[in-house]
């Protein structure tokens, strides 16, 4: 079984669990209080390339990272060395996250946040609407139904979020770009093997339209990496790895994007 389906198995009974706790009805309520989301969208559109800063304690792929941080911390950090947006892992079982460390990192900074997990039913979107998420992650190779990919992502706006429709490979791309998507990533993370194809951004980055905003994910820890995607014209670039290693996640922040903020 390939890594991505033993996450998303995981996270299945998670969300059978989460359906009997707290029914969407709940959650709706929940909803109905909280704050507008922030322009997600707004944020990584200005000019030159924006980082999207990651939060995240561990992972299949590196194991532990930094699993002793603290969330306001790195928030505050992000926020000083220019990071557009925060990007939060959810995911429990595999990734160490949680949702109290996106409701923490909204609170510690302004900046509006993503919140990274395996999406693949409207509850969780729900779920992360209640618990201040401004964006969510989908991940084509997860939901690789295109009418419910249209349904999830269709229910993200609704909600006033913004969904970051993720692909791995020029099919997916293909099936995702009928949906005509305002934001698409690219991670280069085969998700099923955890190879990385560092080229794999400015390949794809070719076949869609400009007017779609373009995030880069994985596979990025030097400031010769962001300029080859800025000359590919990429919008937005997504690292947590590398900046939750650094002593000074602040000052790494600043160093990718070489004052293009």
């Amino acid at each position: 079984m390939s890594y991505l389906n033993r996450i998303l198995e995981a996270t299945s009974e998670r969300v059978l669990t989460g359906k009997r706790e707290r029914p969407a009805s709940a959650l709706e309520d929940e909803i109905r209080r909280a704050d507008a989301p922030r322009d997600f969208l707004a944020a990584l559109s200005g000019p030159g390339i924006s980082l999207i800063a990651e939060f995240k304690r561990a992972s299949p792929s590196a194991g532990p990272i930094a699993g002793d941080s603290s969330i306001v911390r790195m928030a505050k950090a992000y926020d000083r060395g220019g990071a557009a947006a925060m990007s939060v892992l959810t995911d429990r079982l595999f990734f160490s996250g949680s949702l109290d460390d996106l409701a923490m990192a909204k609170q510690a900074a302004g900046l509006p946040v993503l919140r990274k997990d395996f999406i693949f039913d409207e509850w969780q979107v729900l779920e992360s609407r209640a618990a201040g998420a401004d964006a969510v992650l989908l991940i084509a190779a997860a939901v690789p139904d295109p009418g419910i990919m249209r349904a999830l992502a269709s229910r993200i706006r609704e909600l006033g979020m913004a969904a970051l429709i993720e692909v791995h490979s020029e099919e997916e791309l293909e099936k995702i770009m009928d949906l005509s998507p305002s934001l698409v990533g690219i991670n280069q993370r085969d998700l099923t093997t955890l190879a990385v194809d560092r080229g794999l951004a400015v390949r794809l980055r070719k076949l869609i339209p400009k007017g779609t905003l373009v995030v880069a994910e994985s596979g990025i820890s030097s400031r010769d990496d962001v300029e080859r995607l800025e000359q590919a014209e990429v919008d937005a670039m997504l690292v947590g790895e590398h900046l939750m290693r650094s002593g000074d996640p602040a000052a790494a922040a600043a160093e990718l994007l070489g004052g293009s903020r």
